[in-house]
């Protein structure tokens, strides 16, 4: 064990086995305050990012894997907030279950950023509910976040090319899966376009997530939404395995592997039409829409009542406009000003596609009941 805490085997990492390639080693390691990880090789590493109050060390799991040919470098990150699990799936499953012979390139896979978090089963860091995807890129002699923030960008974030930081929405709530990313970045828009998501919703991203201060440093990023917390949701955690083969495919990590088109595809940026629809009671919520849905100018999004269900009493909360129902409300009650929903105008174009694919799934699954 090393002085930060990180487990390791004198200078070299801990390894799951494999051999190291013919290419020189000083050229092509994956190289971290505490060891390296030479191509053909596999690491498993816990990582120290601080201690606890007794002293103990706090480490984060770890695993890269070096291809045996050239390529670039990516990071696939979760959990930052420590409740946000169905991206700790994704990574394991790229990092462990997924055929690595013919990688180009090295992939850094970090399934839990924020242990303190998790192991608590909290969104923030509990020292003070820091967040952790608000203190990147971190300092030295700062706060404990940043403190963490730090140590885990300067070794396993900014010796990498590019990076996917996944997340889900907080409690209470549920995203369709989506990208985010700041389009105007040629790199990051190359990113975002390779996951292959129907949505994008572009911006830079507040100060201190993960994915701008990456890309502020050269390193194009993007964040991942799928989901909701506390839990692992298996189609999801699928379609977001099918976007990294993409990027790895775009990107000649897999260089014998293709891109994938989702079918239909809509940007949301400054000058499109999207909002957060708030309720302005207070109440139970009967929502009539789930995420990914279609609704239209003027439909009933949600109803919200008293415990009573007096008629006089209930609120009615119905759509500005015909737009995509991205994110929405998992719990069902709500206070004045709570977010029931995120909606997101489209292209007519956009829509007609859209409609269609809702045709076609409606179509196959009767056929499935028939069966």
């Amino acid at each position: 064990m090393s002085d930060d805490g990180s487990d390791v085997d004198g200078d070299r990492p801990v390894c799951d086995g494999g051999t190291t390639a013919d290419a020189d080693p000083l050229e092509e390691a994956f190289t971290y305050d505490g060891g390296r990880v030479d191509p053909g090789e596999s690491a498993n590493i816990r990582y120290g990012i601080s201690e606890t109050y007794l002293g103990d060390p706090v480490r984060i799991p770890v695993t890269i894997v070096n291809g045996e040919h050239p390529g670039p470098t990516v990071f696939l990150s979760a959990a930052a907030h420590g409740d946000e699990l169905n991206g700790i799936e994704v990574v394991r499953e790229v990092a462990h279950d997924w055929d690595h012979s013919e990688l180009h390139g090295t992939l850094v896979c970090l399934p839990v950023m924020n242990v303190p978090g998790f192991l608590a089963q909290e969104r923030y860091l509990p020292i003070y509910d820091r967040d952790l995807n608000r203190s990147f890129p971190g300092r030295e002699g700062s706060t404990s976040a940043r403190r963490m923030a730090h140590r885990i960008f300067t070794n396993f974030i900014e010796p990498c090319d590019l990076g996917i930081d996944f997340h889900t929405s907080t409690r209470g709530r549920t995203n369709m899966l989506h990208v985010r990313a700041n389009m105007g970045n040629g790199q990051v828009a190359r990113l975002a376009n390779a996951f292959s998501s129907n949505v994008i919703i572009g911006g830079e991203g507040p100060s201190g997530t993960l994915r701008r201060e990456a890309t502020d440093a050269g390193v194009p990023a993007i964040t991942v939404e799928m989901g909701e917390a506390h839990r692992f949701q298996r189609r999801l955690i699928d379609r977001a395995l099918t976007g990294v083969a993409s990027v790895l495919a775009e990107f000649g990590c897999h260089p014998d592997s293709s891109v994938h088109w989702p079918g239909w595809r809509t940007v949301i940026d400054d000058s499109s039409k999207k909002t957060w629809i708030r309720a302005d009671a207070g109440g139970i919520v009967d929502m009539k829409h789930g995420r990914g849905e279609l609704v239209r100018g003027g439909d009933v999004i949600c109803s919200i009542t008293n415990p009573f269900k007096e008629e006089e009493d209930i609120v009615s909360v119905e759509a500005p406009f015909t737009g995509l129902v991205v994110g929405v409300l998992e719990n069902p009650v709500v206070y004045p000003g709570n977010p029931l929903c995120h909606l997101v105008g489209l292209s007519p174009d956009t829509q007609v596609a859209l409609e269609r694919e809702h045709t076609e799934q409606r179509s196959q699954s009767k056929l499935r009941q028939r069966e």
